[in-house]
């Protein structure tokens, strides 16, 4: 989903929890609500009839502002026709998931012997629209395809939602008005120009759009028309506009073609665990020199500096990464999501599964459970600065402070194991 973030920034653990997870109609990869979200939000008796009230009082003044800011009477007054409260937007925008997938269940997903198949088929499909875009753009077809793929399942889910009555809600009710109503304004200011209709213009209920889920400012940047028409149509059924657009987003981000995003490596022996970071930067050649190569046993090609990925500590896989790892980390910034970008797209390109082994028996920690590996870490001395649940770059150096004082291999990787050794403390 283009500069939209619900999927945390993870090292170690991915912390997701998707429609997809081992689902064989291969949807999109997208979050859904807790279970019995639905029961909690009703027991907090929403008065519906009352927050339409003070619904319709807001748009009366996000009227004056909307005008303001460009949007004519006549466009407002069309966007807004039959626009109500949409009270299961805001029950799923407060009970999204608490993130809680490993990266092997997510990547099993992404990368499922399905998506692959109905990707290549894609791909067969649109054939000439997609090496025409990347002949354009420089951006692999595979890649773009990928992120169709993760995005809407190839065009099969792409959101049935009012976008203009989802944004509205959540300017209005949401957690992050501000957010949501420049949303909203640039949302208006597309339906002004004409490139879609009220009626056409649907999309997930956070108001991510199309084949390729773009959010209207993203959109207002970077979306473009490919097809000459005279619209930029994410919307339709072809979906040239889309794909078109998603090559623009990754080109104007700095895609530099022919590195790939990443390359599987193995580790030496005694490997510093230390320079698994993303600072630590290297040609592979230079790694190679330091015993990583590729998982044929040979130096990985020198791409461009590099730097090495651990999303599963010590025990996983294990990845080169390079700049182009970083310009999808702009689409959405999950390393699971563009680890799975990035594996879907080689997979479609005929490149093989990932071949190291995935700690299957351990499981992701819930947001709960980081805190408190956060709270047990300070208090052990090693010191995350904050207790929010994100296992960012501070928790995991403490980590490996704490790894290294009991023996273990200094991975950083926040673990189900870490939090049980430091409860027995």
């Amino acid at each position: 989903m283009v500069m939209f973030k619900f999927l945390p920034a993870i090292t170690g653990i991915v912390c997701l929890s998707t429609s997809a997870m081992a689902d064989p109609v291969d949807q999109s990869l997208r979050p859904q609500q807790r279970p019995g979200a639905a029961a909690q939000v009703a027991g907090e008796a929403v008065q519906v009839s009352s927050k339409n009230l003070g619904f319709e009082r807001w748009i009366a003044g996000f009227r004056k502002r909307a005008n303001a800011a460009g949007i004519s009477q006549a466009t407002f007054d069309r966007a807004f026709r039959d626009v109500k409260y949409n009270a299961d937007v805001i029950q799923k925008d407060r009970n999204q998931s608490e993130f809680t997938k490993t990266i092997w269940e997510y990547l099993d997903s992404a990368a499922s012997d399905t998506r692959v198949s109905n990707g290549r088929k894609a791909l067969q499909q649109h054939g000439r629209t997609l090496r025409a875009i990347e002949a354009k753009y420089g951006v692999d077809k595979e890649v773009v395809a990928a992120v169709w793929g993760l995005e809407s399942a190839y065009g099969t889910y792409r959101g049935s939602t009012n976008v203009i009555e989802a944004l509205a809600t959540l300017a209005y009710d949401g957690r992050r008005g501000r957010f949501f109503e420049a949303q909203l304004i640039d949302a208006l200011k597309i339906l002004q120009t004409g490139d879609t209709t009220p009626r056409n213009m649907t999309g997930s209920w956070a108001g991510a759009m199309g084949h390729t889920q773009f959010i209207p400012s993203s959109y207002q940047a970077f979306a473009v028309d490919f097809t000459g028409d005279g619209r930029r149509d994410i919307w339709s059924d072809d979906p040239a506009d889309a794909l078109a657009s998603t090559a623009s987003y990754l080109a104007r981000h700095g895609w530099t073609k022919g590195q790939p995003w990443g390359v599987e490596v193995k580790l030496p022996q005694g490997f510093n665990y230390a320079l698994a970071n993303r600072k630590t930067q290297k040609m592979p050649s230079e790694w190679a020199r330091m015993g990583v190569t590729g998982m044929d046993g040979r130096p990985v090609r020198d791409y461009g500096a590099a730097s090495v990925l651990l999303p599963a500590g010590a025990q996983g896989a294990a990845f080169l990464i390079f700049k182009n790892f970083a310009v999808i980390e702009r689409y959405n910034t999950a390393d699971a999501y563009v680890i799975g970008v990035g594996h879907l797209s080689d997979r479609l390109k005929g490149g093989p599964k990932i071949k190291s082994k995935w700690p299957r028996g351990d499981r992701a920690l819930s947001f709960a459970e980081r805190k408190e590996m956060q709270k047990l870490l300070t208090q052990n001395g090693f010191d995350t600065q904050k207790i929010d649940g994100k296992i960012g770059p501070l928790t995991i150096q403490a980590v490996r402070g704490y790894q290294r004082s009991v023996g273990m291999e200094p991975d950083g990787y926040a673990s189900l194991n870490i939090l049980k050794k430091l409860r027995r403390n």
